[in-house]
């Protein structure tokens, strides 16, 4: 009952604030890892290399589907934006219904850009299920299709680490994302660029994907501060012995 109420009102407050932002431009930090990505996105397109987008091995049956979907709303922004590189960027997921979703993704990009008939299907990928299997398939896209940068948005654990090594091995520009602590010790020790903890799923923000991204941003910061209420309240109220 409890998780339906805030449903509803993480809705509500989303609908409300994704119009009042149409009307106020909004306000953001900056984040020195997704400022980077700017840059090399254009990179890459100047450069005609591939960028490498890493979805990681996560299901979207579960509670950790978010990075998964917060991976393919940043897929969507950067084919768009590459579609009419020379190097077409590719895809790759550990789990098989994110692969296809993984292409589903790919294609709308193509089309947002209108050139559709330059999708190329294979350039969304199955590399291995499960962490390892993944990650060892996928390290073979960075050393072999003359990728610049390898973007990892996603469910990653400790197998992450093979791909961040692969990167700077090949001199790749690796920046990473991940909702699993183990993940984000081993980006914060092997990438320069990465995003700690709620940053993962203000990208879209950040990439202009879309008011309701920006919307999303501050129904997050008012769902924070509901929550530090409720514990200062809770905490006062048995110090008081209301409860």
């Amino acid at each position: 009952m409890i998780e339906l109420i805030i449903l509803v009102v993480s809705a509500f407050l989303l609908l409300v604030i994704t119009i009042w932002k149409r009307k106020s431009p909004a306000k953001i930090r900056e984040i020195a890892a997704l400022t980077n990505l700017h840059r090399v996105l254009g990179l890459s397109v100047e450069d005609g290399t591939r960028m490498h987008v890493s979805l990681g091995s996560g299901s979207l049956l579960n509670a950790r589907g978010g990075s998964a979907l917060a991976g393919l709303a940043m897929l969507r922004h950067i084919t768009e934006q590459t579609s009419v590189s020379d190097k077409p960027s590719v895809a790759s997921a550990g789990d098989s219904a994110l692969g296809l979703l993984a292409q589903d993704t790919l294609q709308a990009g193509y089309q947002a850009a209108g050139v559709e008939e330059l999708y190329i299907p294979t350039t969304g990928r199955v590399t291995g299920l499960g962490p390892f299997g993944y990650a060892a398939g996928a390290m073979n896209i960075s050393k072999n299709e003359n990728v610049s940068a390898n973007i990892m948005v996603g469910r990653f654990g400790p197998e992450v680490a093979l791909l961040t090594d692969t990167s700077d091995r090949d001199h790749v520009i690796a920046i990473g994302a991940s909702d699993d602590l183990a993940g984000q010790s081993v980006l914060f020790a092997n990438t320069p660029d990465i995003l700690i903890g709620e940053e993962l799923f203000a990208m879209g923000a950040y990439l202009g994907a879309g008011v309701s991204h920006a919307a999303s941003l501050t129904v997050q910061d008012i769902l924070r501060w509901l929550v530090i209420l409720a514990l200062l309240g809770g905490a006062f109220a048995k110090f008081a012995g209301i409860i």
